[in-house]
């Protein structure tokens, strides 16, 4: 199984139809210590680059984006007790969503780990 990472700092997982979506340890070393996460409801449909949800940290709230369209699925009911599990494993029990894909060609768009590491480089 795959992780592929859009520019805005989310994974994605696949398997099958449904894609795990989380932030990556960039994203959670940049936001700082996660107090809240404001899980979407089950059954929200988003598309691609929209809003999905927020995290908010000690630092700040950010937003994050839907890296793929479809219909969320599943929510991770753990955050809402433990949200440093965002801090401690973001790219494994710190996942956020579930989402069923309704367009799967959209992981093309997304980056190679190779190409999100070089990305976030950049960025420093």
């Amino acid at each position: 199984m795959m992780k592929k990472y859009a520019k805005t700092h989310e994974w994605v997982q696949v398997e099958g139809k449904v894609a795990t979506v989380g932030i990556s340890n960039f994203a959670q070393d940049k936001l700082g210590d996660v107090v809240y996460v404001d899980l979407p409801q089950v059954g929200k449909v988003v598309k691609k680059g929209e809003t999905l949800m927020s995290i908010e940290s000690v630092k700040a709230a950010s937003d994050v984006y839907a890296p793929v369209s479809g219909k969320v699925l599943q929510v991770n009911e753990k955050l809402n007790d433990q949200p440093e599990l965002v801090n401690k494993d973001p790219e494994g029990e710190g996942w956020l969503v579930k989402i069923e894909m309704t367009n799967p060609n959209e992981l093309n768009e997304l980056l190679d780990e190779g190409a999100y590491k070089k990305h976030c480089e950049e960025e420093e």
